[in-house]
């Protein structure tokens, strides 16, 4: 770790370590593609933002029962620093912890986490089966078929917005726009 801030390397090799579920590993580079796409856009370490979006999901493979309080073994033990640590737990507030997300950092992982995963179904769907020509709108509109990716969690977005003081079209843009910049990886 350079001066106790975990690289990207290492995070992923850490995510690597713990889950080989290809479903996975790329939900996990869209949310850090997100994650540094909204630390830019709000002059953020886009590093750290990148390195806590990796390993959001560190333990959910192996240890999906105990989704958020396993990864915050994993992390400590593996020296990751307190603040990335309560970041990734805080991301399962209401959900699998009590962790109330109170950062920039922590608000945004928490409203983008779910939103990765409709913006793909939705993107999935289309004739181009990409985000490159995915907007804001066709997503929405998808959004209010409750039988379409009925496995979002729809609410914890709407919240996410809400705690972040921004409009669900703009926090749908910033996940597309994310996206795009690792649109081949992630096969979109």
């Amino acid at each position: 770790m350079t001066e106790g801030k975990p690289t990207r390397e290492e995070a992923f090799g850490l995510l690597s370590k713990y889950n080989k579920s290809e479903g996975l590993i790329k939900h996990a580079i869209a949310v850090e593609a997100v994650m540094r796409y909204c630390a830019r856009k709000r002059g953020e370490d886009e590093e750290k933002w990148g390195a806590i979006g990796l390993v959001h999901d560190v333990d959910y493979e192996q240890f999906g029962e105990e989704h958020c309080r396993k990864a915050e073994e994993i992390l400590t033990s593996a020296g990751w620093p307190g603040e990335y640590v309560r970041a990734v737990m805080s991301h399962g507030w209401g959900i699998c912890t009590d962790v109330e997300p109170q950062s920039e950092l922590e608000k945004v992982l928490y409203a983008v986490d779910e939103l990765t995963g409709l913006v793909v179904a939705t993107a999935l769907v289309r004739p181009s089966r990409s985000v490159m020509d995915l907007t804001a709108k066709s997503v929405k509109k998808k959004w209010k078929d409750k039988a379409f990716a009925a496995g979002v969690n729809r609410s914890v977005i709407e919240k996410g917005a809400e705690i972040l003081g921004v409009e669900l079209g703009e926090l749908i843009d910033d996940v597309i726009m994310g996206m795009r910049e690792v649109a081949e990886e992630i096969g979109l």
